[in-house]
């Protein structure tokens, strides 16, 4: 580092202010004397010099907001006379640094002080840090005189060899503030001061770099935006020629938007919010993304029906042929929909289409195992009535913009699935099938099954707004057919916006009517067939529907008849079965195997589930319709210590508990029945309901658990063509169940002749196909005791072998 000598030579000169701003020794300065003070230093300084020798000398001290500085610079007044501009001035040359002391007196009017100025030394020869400072500061002015364009002064600074003269030749820089500038004068070691200049100019360049950069940016972005308006006032030139040469009219693009939506049929409110758009399409510059977003959404408003509608089919007798041409059963549907169009046709006759804003529509839930033809149902329909069909699948979804639309502010934005099915449609009163209504989900998106609310509330969906229309949409016309295979997926709020139509499945004999006509004529013609070349008897379609199948609808039977047909069509093709050929029951064997589901009744005695005492047969509901559900129940030997009641078969609470009140009941009325149940208490109880994998819920089972013991304890056995379904009591009772008219199908399809169900179901009979109640004997129960009566054989176990 370099050393520094303080030889004080004491001075007494005349005090020049600078008022914002500072000059620094070696710097050469014009100052203008007109300036009172600048004048009075002068003027001193020159009477002090002809008093002795020499040339008038001043003191230049910066002052900063009225405040002198500690440190000023000795002057020489080179000259006198005139500036430039023709006012009288003085060039100043500064020498070096002085240490401002005490006030005294002198000649004029200037304020002297007592001083002492302040010598520099540096060692030689200087140190490699301050050499490579002396370097790094040339090679930073040089930067920065040459980007000013200043080649002369270049040269100058590349001169300067002193360290101390070259940190104050910063004091010409015209970036540097006066508070940088005094910090410069007030640095009395070279080295030091040096470095502080050589900072300032490094974080300048920094500085006016960026400030290169952003305007280079800035520069580039405006031509292009400057090339781009050449180019689009260009291609507009073109398209005016191309129109001229063509003999087209003149207009543009919003101009062609404001004509279509003034000469479209658009509702009041609607025209208002177009025309807005319009204007906003108007005012908006082709660079803006706003002028696309416009464009598509006036493209969807344009797009929509929103005054057309199809006239309905008023002949009833018509529709409701049409309906039982394409569709077996399903009455329910039917008649609602006859009932429907009734309604419709007499307020059409009477002027009442649109009251009160709204219109006749409706709102139906087909709620039904798979295969039942809820689905297909639904486009006969729109078929009777003489409407437009669209299908929105709703299965999975999990968005709630999918129903209402999302806002324009997206990127890709897109109006809802109900907005594009009318849209679809054409018309603004189709018949929308709302497919697998109880699939939709909910996550962070939304729920859509909420979103549905409105659109399915009679009272409310005549002024629908979608998200990305944000314009009211009238769907009080529409039919909605919301479809579902679960009731309780269904959110109770949306259940209770639409009108419940069950589908419980087929009947045998409508499985052979649908299979006849519409099944075996379409794989007909998918197996490549013509219809006489093979036929199926009725009673071979009979056979399948209850051998071969067990289900709620037809698709497992349809799927039969199809692998049936490829058979017969593939022995053909090599040679092996000539046409026309006719299929017997009992020539299903040699294409399809044997029967799956042969009933309890068919099979022998010795084989059947009820040829032990302590299994009982009940009826379930699941997904996929009625089902039969047999109940084992067994003791375990009293030297094994194992009491309590065991349940297995992935039970649910509710079963569990329906387990454990059939037990406590015949524990309580063991004597009454005459059953010996004193042994129960250090025996255990196991119940089991067969087809483990399957879980299983409810209280229908009550019965039927209660009937299992009871065979077990008594030895009896259980009647092979009962079954039964109900919830029983502590005290007894039989209690109702639901799904009544599923079980009693369910039954039919395994055989049995037999059912027991409570007194307080019997309203649910009136449900039940006629055809199946003439062929199954069915007892209202009110009381556990009549259930035993019924389903119990007589005794050929003694009762204490059993027990």
């Amino acid at each position: 580092m370099a050393s520094e000598s303080m030889a004080s030579v004491p001075l007494t000169l005349p005090v020049l202010p600078l008022d914002d701003e500072v000059v620094l020794p070696g710097m050469v300065v014009p100052l203008d004397l007109s300036d009172t003070d600048v004048r009075a230093a002068v003027e001193a300084a020159q009477a002090a010099a002809r008093a002795g020798t020499g040339k008038p000398r001043v003191l230049l001290v910066p002052r900063v907001d009225g405040t002198y500085a500690a440190t000023g610079v000795l002057g020489i007044v080179e000259q006198v006379g005139r500036l430039s501009d023709g006012d009288p001035g003085a060039l100043i040359r500064g020498l070096g640094r002085v240490r401002i002391g005490a006030g005294t007196t002198g000649p004029g009017a200037a304020l002297w002080v007592e001083g002492s100025t302040v010598e520099e030394t540096l060692p030689d020869p200087l140190p490699g840090a301050v050499t490579e400072l002396v370097k790094e500061y040339k090679a930073l002015a040089t930067s920065w005189l040459k980007k000013r364009g200043a080649w002369q002064v270049v040269d100058r600074v590349q001169q300067i060899d002193g360290v101390g003269a070259l940190a104050d030749n910063s004091g010409y820089s015209p970036f540097l503030s006066v508070e940088q500038k005094v910090e410069l004068l007030e640095t009395a070691d070279p080295v030091a001061r040096l470095k502080l200049a050589t900072a300032q100019l490094r974080e300048h360049l920094a500085e006016q770099d960026v400030a290169e950069t952003i305007a280079k940016d800035v520069q580039e972005g405006v031509d292009k935006q400057q090339r781009e308006f050449l180019l689009r006032r260009q291609l507009e030139a073109v398209r005016k020629e191309l129109r001229e040469l063509n003999g087209e009219s003149e207009g543009d693009e919003s101009d062609d938007y404001r004509a279509r939506v003034e000469a479209a049929d658009l509702p009041e409110k609607v025209r208002e919010a177009a025309l807005k758009e319009v204007e906003k399409l108007e005012r908006a510059s082709d660079q803006s993304p706003e002028g696309s977003w416009i464009r598509t959404w006036l493209d969807t408003v344009l797009e929509l029906p929103w005054n057309e509608r199809t006239e309905d089919e008023y002949d009833i007798r018509g529709a409701r042929a049409v309906l039982d041409a394409e569709h077996a059963g399903l009455d329910d549907v039917k008649e609602r929909i006859t009932e429907y169009l009734a309604v419709r046709k007499r307020r059409s006759d009477r002027g009442l289409g649109v009251v009160g804003g709204r219109r006749g529509g409706a709102v139906l839930a087909l709620v039904g195992p798979p295969g039942v033809g809820k689905t297909s149902i639904a486009e006969s329909v729109a078929h009777a009535m003489g409407r437009k069909f669209v299908r929105v699948a709703l299965g999975g979804v999990r968005d709630e913009a999918e129903i209402r639309g999302h806002r324009r502010t997206y990127v890709g934005a897109l109006p809802g699935r109900i907005v594009r099915a009318v849209k679809e449609a054409g018309s603004m009163n189709p018949v929308v099938l709302l497919d697998e209504i109880d699939k939709v989900g909910s996550d962070f998106r939304g729920d859509p099954a909420a979103a549905l609310l409105e659109v399915l509330d009679p009272a409310q969906n005549h002024t629908f707004r979608d998200h990305y229309l944000e314009v009211e949409l009238d769907l009080s016309d529409v039919v909605f057919l919301a479809t579902a295979n679960v009731l309780e997926a269904i959110p109770e709020a949306l259940l209770d916006r639409m009108e419940l139509v069950r589908l419980d499945g087929y009947t045998e004999d409508e499985k052979v009517v649908i299979a006849r006509d519409h099944l075996l004529p379409r794989q007909l013609e998918r197996a490549g067939l013509e219809p006489g070349e093979v036929v199926l008897e009725e009673a071979a379609l009979r056979k399948l529907a209850g051998e071969y199948t067990r289900e709620a609808g037809v698709r497992t039977l349809e799927r039969s008849i199809a692998r049936l047909l490829r058979k017969i069509a593939a022995q053909h093709e090599l040679g092996d079965r000539e046409l026309p050929f006719t299929v017997g029951p009992d020539g299903l064997r040699e294409f399809i195997g044997r029967p799956h589901h042969v009933p309890e009744s068919a099979q022998d005695p010795a084989e059947r589930r009820t040829a032990v005492p302590g299994v009982a047969t009940g009826l379930a509901v699941t997904g996929a319709g009625g089902d039969v559900l047999f109940v084992e129940a067994s003791l375990a030997d009293p030297e094994t210590g194992a009491a309590g009641l065991t349940l297995t078969g992935q039970l649910g609470d509710v079963m569990k508990e329906s387990a454990q009140i059939a037990l406590s009941f015949l524990r309580s009325h063991g004597a009454e029945l005459e059953l010996p149940v004193t042994g129960l208490k250090d025996r255990g109880v196991h119940i089991h309901f067969p087809a483990g994998a399957v879980p299983k819920d409810g209280p229908s089972a009550g019965i039927t658990m209660t009937t299992a013991l009871a065979s077990l304890l008594s030895g009896r056995l259980v009647r092979m063509d009962v079954a039964m379904t109900g919830e029983v009591s502590l005290t007894g009772r039989v209690l109702p169940i639901g799904g009544v008219k599923q079980k009693l199908l369910a039954a039919h399809r395994a055989g049995i002749t037999t059912v027991v169900i409570p007194k307080r179901n019997e309203a649910d009979l009136d449900d039940v196909p006629a055809e199946i109640l003439e062929k199954l004997e069915v007892h209202p129960v009110t009381d556990v005791r009549q259930v035993l009566e019924i389903a119990l054989a007589p005794a050929v176990v003694p009762v204490e072998v059993a027990a």
